[in-house]
């Protein structure tokens, strides 16, 4: 290895060990690594520039710009209020309602947003019922990165794959859908033995929730129907940003601007319920990992990956698998993937049906955000909330649970992927 990829790899592991102790803010962390790699000439200034992710981070502004105005209209108190009425005050029923509805909406708009809108929701229920958000935090986290596996638009390296191997929105939905739905199945079925088992509350509690009325909660009635009017306009956005060649982060920042705009909210009070040292975090963190893309380490790595299978469909699509879920828990997902197109494509123009490892890179990569809390943008932008609010969510914490289950999600899409693609 060279200088600069011995550097790279050091600077970013020791990042990651600070960040796990916990006892320096990873924003501060991420900033300090992306600036020492810079002096350090381990990659320019130009190039560091150019592996900032725009689009992931303006799809983390705009959201959180519209979802500071939505939240103004009450609108998450009543969905919390309503949602306890379905599950009947009980709080198991409760998490499998929120559940469901996050890998659900995952699917159609990105994890990131939905996370977004989720947490609100689920701190309001959470004090009206005197429960420990973390639990339900871990679990939503969790199923948004499920659900954005199932679209092609769910998550990003769905979108990346898509537009190189020409798969479309239903290729998606035929193939990794299907996985998806068994998966939540046995993930649900682990977090009630772990979690849904172990809450309760009084009777007292029950029936004060269900007592109360959701429409009272309302508070800007005018903003409710602007904000599902533009709600409605930002999904649609999402879901055909691709056809019309539009930006995901367009589309958040365009709904943001109109809302405020329509509402005559004040600008102020939304960009102050920025999580900014989200977005910081983000920026260092993709200058860190872009230095080891720059310098070649994450395409030694794919190349690796590729080498040891000898061409064996099995074995490549094995370790794809577990290769990228494995990685992506760590890394950010989407410069590996990257990485890895242009490996399959040249397989693909030597005659080699490449079909299976697509869909065993887009698997793991997906899948293995669960793997720790730096693993996907949903993981940080909700353990934030989670802390800003009082209650915290260490690295060490997520991991002991996330990597575990990580790893029975793709051994399921391990087991789905043998009997899809027999070989």
């Amino acid at each position: 290895m060279t200088t600069a990829q011995i550097v790279s790899v050091v600077v970013f592991a020791v990042a990651l060990g600070v960040i796990v102790t916990e006892k320096v803010h990873r924003a501060l962390v991420a900033i300090t690594g992306a600036v020492l790699l810079i002096v350090l000439k381990v990659i320019t200034f130009d190039a560091a520039m150019s592996h900032l992710d725009f689009n992931t981070l303006g799809v983390l502004l705009g959201m959180m710009m519209f979802v500071a105005v939505v939240k103004q209209s009450g609108v998450f108190e009543f969905l919390a209020v309503k949602c306890a009425h379905i599950a009947g005050g009980n709080p198991w029923r409760l998490m499998l309602l929120f559940a469901t509805l996050t890998a659900c909406l995952s699917a159609l708009l990105d994890n990131v947003t939905t996370v977004l809108l989720i947490g609100p929701m689920t701190l309001t229920m959470c004090k009206m019922l005197d429960l420990d958000p973390v639990p339900f935090f871990i679990v939503e986290i969790m199923c948004s990165n499920i659900g954005g596996t199932a679209t092609l638009v769910g998550d990003p390296p769905n979108i990346m794959i898509g537009s190189a191997a020409g798969f479309s929105f239903f290729d998606f939905i035929m193939v990794d859908a299907p996985a998806v739905v068994i998966i939540m199945v046995a993930i649900l079925a682990v977090f009630y033995f772990l979690y849904g088992r172990k809450m309760h509350v009084t009777a007292e509690q029950r029936d004060a929730i269900m007592e109360l009325d959701p429409a009272s909660y309302i508070k800007k009635p005018h903003l409710l129907r602007m904000s599902v009017a533009t709600t409605i306009l930002v999904v649609a956005g999402f879901m055909l940003h691709g056809a019309l060649h539009i930006e995901s982060c367009i589309v958040a920042l365009a709904g943001a601007s109109a809302l405020l705009l329509l509402s005559g909210e004040s600008i102020e009070e939304s960009l102050h319920d920025v999580e900014w040292t989200t977005l910081a975090f983000f920026a260092g963190l993709f200058i860190i990992v872009g230095s080891m893309t720059e310098t070649g380490v994450i395409g030694m790595v794919a190349s690796w990956l590729i080498e040891i299978t000898h061409g064996e469909m099995f074995l490549a699509m094995m370790v794809l698998l577990f290769g990228s879920a494995i990685i992506s828990a760590f890394l950010d997902n989407i410069p590996f993937v990257a990485t890895m197109i242009p490996i399959l494509l040249a397989m693909e123009s030597s005659g080699m049906d490449v079909t299976p490892m697509w869909w065993a890179v887009s698997l793991g990569a997906c899948l293995g955000g669960n793997g720790s809390l730096i693993g996907a943008s949903a993981n940080v932008v909700l353990s934030d909330i989670s802390r800003r609010n009082g209650y915290e969510i260490t690295f060490l914490h997520f991991l002991k649970i996330g990597f575990p289950l990580m790893l029975l999600t793709v051994v399921i899409a391990a087991i789905y992927m043998i009997i899809r693609f027999p070989v």
